[in-house]
């Protein structure tokens, strides 16, 4: 209960929370209703200017655009959702062991995820994309194994000092093994950490899925993507400008309620902010 009272006085977290709370339930809207069919076209009344009827316009296929961003929504959050759930069901598990083995074992690890981070999203996405063919899935795979390294670097990191502390000691003494400490102590004092991280990883995902899919190798037509709207509302900029303005909100108003959220768990999960504020 403490913590939430803290949360509700923390204007980042409220404010973050807020803006990510809209995104889900966009996402969730879109299920069950839209004003249009987000992939019908209606050629006669392409390139609408906002109005009662079409609330921010259609494109030039005649598409609404409410539509399309509230449908594109859910695609945000499956790439988010898949793509940092991949990165930490990989990236937690190497960590611990790293952690808990030590020596050849977290050396090979470390330089295992040296060698991930030298294959950025977009690399992993162009190969993927020459073998199977681009896709929504390809993009969730490409950032989804780009996540596994930076969470496995931050649980190294993070495990390797709960290790050194009194408590884990004590455990050693009382005749725990590695793996029984792991699980009871270790994982969840780092718990917060990777919380924080994923919010983070969750904003960045969303802008590496809108950078595919403006390249052409994230989600392909007819399903909407907020980066694709992008790509085909900057052909249209000099005719209709606020074709590219709508999804670039959308995106912005995304990452930023996820790194709001972030620094708010940040600053109430630390447990020495916590006790000044």
């Amino acid at each position: 209960m403490n913590f939430w009272v803290r949360a509700l006085r923390h204007k980042s977290f409220v404010a973050g929370g807020a803006l990510v709370m809209l995104l889900v339930a966009l996402a969730l809207l879109s299920f069950v209703w839209t004003p249009f069919p987000a992939t019908e076209i209606d050629v006669p009344n392409k390139l609408q200017p906002p109005s009662a009827t079409h609330w921010l316009g259609t494109d030039s296929l005649g598409r609404d655009i409410v539509s399309q961003l509230i449908v594109g929504a859910r695609a945000s959050i499956a790439v988010g959702l898949i793509a940092v759930g991949i990165g930490i069901a990989g990236g937690v598990a190497l960590g611990l062991l790293a952690a808990a083995r030590r020596g050849w074992v977290e050396e090979a690890v470390m330089r295992l995820a040296d060698f991930g981070l030298a294959f950025p999203a977009l690399l992993t996405a162009i190969m993927l994309g020459a073998v199977y063919g681009p896709g929504l899935t390809t993009a969730i795979v490409a950032i989804g194994l780009f996540n596994i390294p930076e969470f496995a670097r931050i649980t190294r990191a993070s495990a390797n000092t709960v290790w050194s502390r009194e408590f884990v000691l004590a455990a050693r003494a009382c005749g725990k093994g590695a793996t029984r400490i792991t699980l009871e102590h270790v994982l969840p004092n780092v718990a917060s950490v990777l919380i924080v991280q994923a919010t983070v990883r969750f904003a960045i995902a969303i802008l590496a899925e809108a950078g595919l899919s403006y390249l052409g190798l994230g989600a392909q037509p007819p399903l909407p993507s907020w980066g694709r709207m992008l790509n085909e509302g900057q052909s249209m900029m000099y005719q209709a400008p606020l074709l590219a303005v709508w999804p670039g909100l959308a995106i912005v108003f995304s990452v930023l309620g996820l790194n709001l959220l972030g620094d708010g768990l940040r600053d109430l999960l630390d447990p020495r902010l916590a006790r000044t504020r």
